[in-house]
């Protein structure tokens, strides 16, 4: 497969001195996945049909649109309630009821927007394949890019949707049903759905097995210790579920990197349950190495990363006769080898 070769892969030519990773700590044994958060969002705008494309042409194994619902009830990829942060909304359909909020606009009028951000819309070597590569661009838009991309390739990427609306069951629904009339329907298509709730990851749950599928689910938060264990707090009640309770209806937890420690995913692992980190930031190979190799070591199952083609060379690092660099210090070292469990869904 075609893989974008740019100043970020100097990082194999860089390191010094060997240090090779024979297995992972990864619930599953296998290389921890590469999450393109919101695309290659550190370089292209977010959220749009270019980032995606070259996160996938970076190395990504999944992309993450998070998404809103629009006035006549399309899913759009936009991280946002409000447009006015990454569109130019303002100047072009101005507010709507007090608001720019997507719910406000039709897709028709969306559409007529394009997305601006600090990013900038070029990437050397990069030129994109769409026509209008900085739209707002549909979830549908987005299965089809990357349905594209798999046919022509043979490759396996995998979609990461979010609802933006965590708890809202019919948004939900919604996401699972068109996941399935784009073939993203089992873990095996490296597919999975993600919510800051944990109502809304059982009612993702209980719609799955409604709809005989079983993409898996990743429940977000911080990772929170309490005298009962560790949990996960959700943001819609303001209350700390503890990873047992979790458990029972999700495959993994999504953790703020800021929260999270190796003992968290010891215990995570310990139930059967992946660990994903949000999110890599780190724009340089130095740094997103020192950041993110501590994590891999510790048995982090996924990256949500801004800078794929960095966390791809650092990942591939580990499973290739590319040495690791000599006397860099690992926030994590000595972790062991962590149990691998595989969890069974509880029959409802």
């Amino acid at each position: 497969m075609f893989r974008l070769i740019a100043t970020g892969f100097a990082v194999a030519t860089a390191f010094a001195a060997p240090s090779f990773a024979a297995s992972f700590n990864t619930l599953s044994g296998e290389a921890p996945l590469v999450i393109a958060h919101r695309g290659a969002s550190g370089y292209l705008p977010e959220h749009t049909l270019a980032a995606y494309e070259l996160a996938i042409q970076m190395g990504a194994d999944i992309v993450e649109p998070d998404l809103q619902t629009t006035k006549d009830g399309y899913l759009v990829a936009m991280h946002d309630s409000s447009l006015a942060r990454t569109t130019n909304v303002e100047t072009v359909l101005g507010e709507r009821n007090g608001s720019y909020n997507v719910s406000e606009y039709t897709l028709a009028e969306i559409k007529t927007l394009t997305v601006e951000t600090s990013a900038g819309n070029s990437y050397p070597g990069y030129t994109p394949s769409m026509a209008e590569p900085f739209k707002v661009p549909t979830f549908q838009e987005v299965m089809d890019l990357v349905k594209a991309h798999n046919t022509a390739t043979g490759d396996k990427i995998g979609v990461y949707p979010e609802a933006k609306v965590p708890s809202a069951e019919t948004m939900n629904r919604q996401i699972l049903t068109e996941m399935q009339a784009n073939g993203f329907t089992t873990r095996e298509d490296n597919s999975f759905v993600q919510t800051f709730s944990a109502q809304g990851a059982a009612d993702l749950a209980a719609i799955q097995d409604e709809l005989g599928m079983d993409n898996q689910i990743a429940v977000l938060g911080y990772a929170q210790l309490t005298a009962e264990g560790f949990g996960v707090y959700d943001y819609p009640t303001g209350t700390i579920n503890q990873l047992a309770d979790l458990a029972l209806f999700a495959d993994g937890v999504g953790v703020n990197l800021g929260s999270l420690t190796s003992e968290f995913i010891v215990a995570a692992h310990d139930l059967g349950l992946a660990v994903h980190g949000w999110t890599f930031n780190q724009s340089t190979e130095e740094d997103a190495l020192a950041a993110q190799q501590a994590w891999i070591d510790a048995g982090m199952d996924g990256l949500f990363t801004n800078y794929t083609d960095l966390t791809r060379a650092i990942v591939d690092a580990n499973v290739s006769a590319v040495p690791l660099p000599a006397g860099l210090p690992l926030m994590l070292a000595g972790v062991g080898s962590l149990a691998v469990i595989r969890r069974r869904r509880k029959a409802a």
